[in-house]
């Protein structure tokens, strides 16, 4: 199964510096918290693993007066009371796309209020279903979710709707709208995926395999289904059969056009440095298997890059230069490949091709690296300079 990370809305508390294990000066904490303090507190430097608060008024307007005169415990829920948030800090988007941090629960109840302006407007609510979900509030985003469906939601709010009620346990709800959602979308392998998860949950083992081999049927490029099912068969059978067993279907006729297989096996792994040489054995077959797909060759090369095999990473890209103009990630392993290796030539003519890309995460790439490139060649030259004149 595919991991994904969503960044944690809580950013790390400050800590005082030489304070006792129970806390700062004496102060006991319990659990979670933070140290607020003046910024005299730290007469022998802010600690590196502080993070600095500056509590403003309305519309950015400083303080007026002090929020604290000496150190003092706190929980995180404190913190963000102190300083104006209505909940945890999140980042959002102003108007003009610029980043700004918000109270939780102002977010989410302005995405509420938006929504209930004009509530035959489906995308708002939507939008307020995956903040939700996000932040694991699956009671109110199931709410959400069946006006949507009600109002004449696609099958995406279906799914949506699926995952809210699994989320919560609710099994049979759940398993009546997962196959709603799969009615209405027949070539999206996600709901059979879900339902695969269900039938774990509800240990029905036969029907869990049925959905997750089901799923890569609808879509056999699809990473998630084949590490799905490895796990399924790992936990069951064994690793070695689970290895054994996904080969095998990936080699059937129908599968033998696609890398995903071997993508999804290689991220069991790629952390582990005992076992890397086999990820890369499993990203090489992917390779293999679609010379021309963007993610095998992302990842072989991500690999390389980890076992500081530089040489192979170039040989590896160099002749795909032309999937990079769309596909930043591919630009971003071979440029660092021609950068540790020191090939400015290289380096040179391959952001001037990226710079003429269409895509616009591509072309800002080779903006800032060119940018970059240029100013630690300006400061070479000074540095160069500055040494031939103190001769």
């Amino acid at each position: 199964m595919s991991q994904s990370t969503t960044p944690d809305p809580k950013p790390k508390a400050p800590t005082a510096p030489n304070a006792a294990p129970g806390g700062e000066a004496g102060v006991a904490i319990q659990g979670g918290a933070a140290i607020l303090a003046p910024i005299q507190s730290f007469p022998n430097g802010v600690p590196a693993n502080a993070m600095v608060l500056i509590p403003l008024g309305p519309n950015g307007q400083p303080m007026e007066k002090e929020v604290v005169n000496g150190p003092v415990a706190l929980t995180m829920e404190q913190v963000w009371k102190l300083l104006g948030f209505n909940g945890p800090a999140v980042q959002v988007q102003d108007e003009q796309g610029r980043p700004i941090a918000i109270g939780l629960e102002d977010l989410l109840g302005g995405l509420e209020k938006h929504w209930k302006e004009s509530a035959d407007d489906l995308d708002r609510g939507r939008i307020y279903a995956q903040e939700l979900m996000k932040y694991n509030r699956n009671d109110k985003a199931e709410a959400v979710l069946a006006k949507i469906v009600a109002r004449g939601g696609d099958g995406q709010d279906w799914l949506a709707l699926g995952v809210a009620q699994l989320a919560q346990d609710k099994h049979d709800k759940a398993e009546g709208t997962l196959k709603g959602a799969q009615n209405l979308m027949k070539d999206n392998p996600y709901p059979a995926l879900h339902l695969a998860k269900l039938f774990h949950a509800k240990k029905e083992a036969a029907k869990e395999r049925e959905s997750v081999e089901h799923a890569i049927q609808i879509q056999p490029g699809n990473v998630d289904a084949w590490a799905y099912l490895f796990n399924f068969i790992k936990e069951s059978e064994g690793e070695d059969k689970a290895v054994a067993q996904v080969e095998e279907l990936a080699n059937a006729p129908v599968n033998a056009r696609t890398a995903a297989p071997f993508v999804a096996l290689q991220g069991f792994y790629a952390s582990d440095e005992n076992t890397r040489d086999k990820a890369i054995g499993f990203a090489k077959k992917g390779v293999e298997r679609s010379p021309s797909d963007p993610i095998p060759l992302i990842v072989l090369s991500a690999l390389y890059g980890q076992t500081g095999k530089i040489e192979e990473v170039v040989k590896l890209l160099a002749p795909h230069e032309a999937l990079m103009k769309d596909d930043v990630r591919l630009a971003h392993n071979y440029f660092e490949a021609l950068f540790q290796a020191k090939d400015m030539q290289k380096i040179t003519a391959l952001l001037n091709k990226l710079a003429t890309s269409t895509n616009r995460e591509v072309k800002q790439f080779a903006i800032e690296r060119s940018r970059a490139i240029a100013q630690m060649l300006q400061q070479q030259q000074q540095a160069l300079a500055a040494a031939a004149q103190a001769k």
